[in-house]
């Protein structure tokens, strides 16, 4: 059925009473076939278009802070003055309407155009060479353009293809929701467009700081006069004893996803061994395809070590009740052909199998070039690494969180993006800190999981609602200080959480 006006909200032009807007309040209508939210923080009133430009959330049922509103969904964040994309996961800016406040009505006029001017750079590199196509080195290539710098970008990947939108290969497109058009980040024209020279599948093999040069398994090599190692991290190999004859599979790249794709028509049975995110969601999207799922891991509970028993247990509910058969407390013993033995002595039949048993950060170009490494590429809060001119970001890197205290690494998405923001803006002289509060989210089935903080180890998980309904939030917190909150079915609640996570500081 088509989408009446009436269906959009009110005509935001006919007027709105400021009374019915709170401080942090927002209203959504339209304008015109235009989709708005009507805002206001503090005195200022502003209108903006309703959607995300990352996955269409509605803006309304997010967030006011200060004059930025923030999406429900994936927590990114936009600038009410200027419609800016100012924290990833979207890039795209929102469009917004001029406000003229009449009296006690708030009055949405036209729509207005043009982008704010680029603040001038207190540095300009001869040449930004980044290493790595993947979250960090996409969404530093993108800041870079957008900060005004007009140097030569060249973006490196090890990858045969665009730089793709990764969160997606174990979900919908694995589950076949999602189109191949779908999954580069950008098309190749607008690279082009952005003057952006993207290389791909070329690995970088040597790193010279002194001469500001690096090498690559083609022989060739490139100068640059800041440079940003972005290069993420690897699949843990797991060797598989006996004699399979059945496929052994990683998902990594598109690349990956797409074998599995073509090898899951026509296969009936899968193994997964690892009960970790990438694993469990490859179960959830497999399954969805009709295949039966076995999965083998030397867990208790899945996902206990990150989010604890009690979501461990939801998680492993709602897959079982879809379907999904948990081999737990074991691991592979054996494979004959496509026969499985695992170490409890059951023996399975599958088609193919999929690790999914964590990741590595890839240091090696790092640690031949002598960077100080520690549990990850070694880089200050400015995300500079021990070169001058080098950076680093994204699942390699390992950065001071003034939210814990502590060096920490992380493997999330949208942490990679903004490092890669931030190390971009850094790059050409801003100085700015990277003190962002860790997001991630994870979907399984009908549930999805919403995480931000950072907790490697809690003495505390308090629970509010209830999982089983998927409505809920867990404080986890450690010597009576909240490190992080996960939420299922209350997004707003976990944007809140966000920001209350980043007022704290060591």
């Amino acid at each position: 059925m088509a989408e009446t006006k009436a269906d959009r909200g009110p005509d935001l032009s006919l007027g709105t009473p400021i009374a019915k807007l709170t401080d942090g309040g927002m209203v959504s209508g339209h304008v015109g076939d235009d989709e708005v939210v009507l805002a206001r923080s503090g005195n200022d009133y502003f209108a903006v278009g309703a959607r995300c430009t990352h996955y269409k959330g509605r803006l309304a049922r997010g967030l006011i802070v200060g004059d930025t509103v923030r999406c429900p969904l994936h927590h990114a964040c936009f600038s009410l003055r200027t419609g800016e994309a100012l924290r990833a996961p979207a890039f795209d800016p929102i469009s917004r309407w001029r406000v003229e406040v009449t009296g006690d009505t708030a009055f949405v006029r036209e729509k207005l155009t043009g982008a704010p001017a680029a603040k001038p750079l207190s540095a300009t590199p001869e040449s930004i060479l980044i290493i790595g196509g993947g979250a960090a080195g996409s969404a530093a290539a993108d800041m870079i353009r957008r900060e005004g710098y007009d140097g030569p970008v060249t973006i490196v990947s090890a990858d045969s293809d665009l730089p793709v939108d990764r969160p997606n290969l174990s979900k919908d497109y694995l589950a076949g929701d999602a189109q191949d058009d779908w999954m580069p980040i950008w098309s190749k024209d607008q690279y082009d467009e952005r003057k952006i020279e993207l290389v791909l599948g070329r690995r970088a093999t040597t790193l010279d700081p002194n001469t500001r040069t690096v090498g690559f398994d083609d022989g060739s090599k490139r100068q640059y006069g800041a440079l940003l190692i972005a290069t993420g991290a690897e699949p843990v190999q797991l060797p598989i004893p006996g004699a399979p004859k059945v496929p052994v599979f990683y998902l990594r790249s598109w690349a990956d996803a797409r074998t599995i794709v073509a090898k899951a028509t026509g296969a009936t049975r899968v193994l997964v061994i690892g009960a970790s995110f990438i694993g469990l969601e490859v179960s959830a999207s497999l399954r969805k395809r009709g295949i039966t799922i076995d999965v083998v891991a030397p867990d208790k509970l899945p996902l206990e070590r990150v989010m604890g028993a009690d979501l461990g247990r939801f998680v492993q509910a709602i897959h079982v009740a879809n379907g999904v058969r948990f081999h737990l407390g074991q691991t592979v013993a054996s494979v004959n052909g496509n026969k499985v033995t695992l170490s409890g002595g059951d023996t399975l039949d599958a088609d193919f199998i999929v690790v999914g048993v964590g990741v590595r950060p890839a240091l090696a170009l790092a640690e031949a070039a002598g960077l100080a490494i520690d549990k990850g590429i070694a880089v200050n809060e400015y995300l500079e690494t021990s070169a001058p001119n080098v950076f680093a970001a994204g699942d390699n890197a390992r950065w001071p969180d003034p939210h814990t205290g502590k060096n920490i690494r992380v493997e999330h998405w949208v942490v990679a993006q903004r490092q890669g923001q931030t190390a971009a803006r850094n790059m050409l002289g801003r100085r700015e800190r990277f003190d962002a509060v860790p997001f991630f989210w994870s979907r399984h089935f009908d549930a999805s999981i919403s995480y931000v903080g950072h907790a490697e180890q809690w003495d505390s998980a308090v629970i509010d609602g209830s999982p089983s309904e998927k409505n809920c939030r867990v404080t986890y917190s450690l010597t009576g200080k909240t490190l992080a909150v996960a939420t299922i079915g209350r997004q707003r609640e976990s944007l809140i959480a966000e920001t209350e996570l980043e007022r704290t500081r060591t």
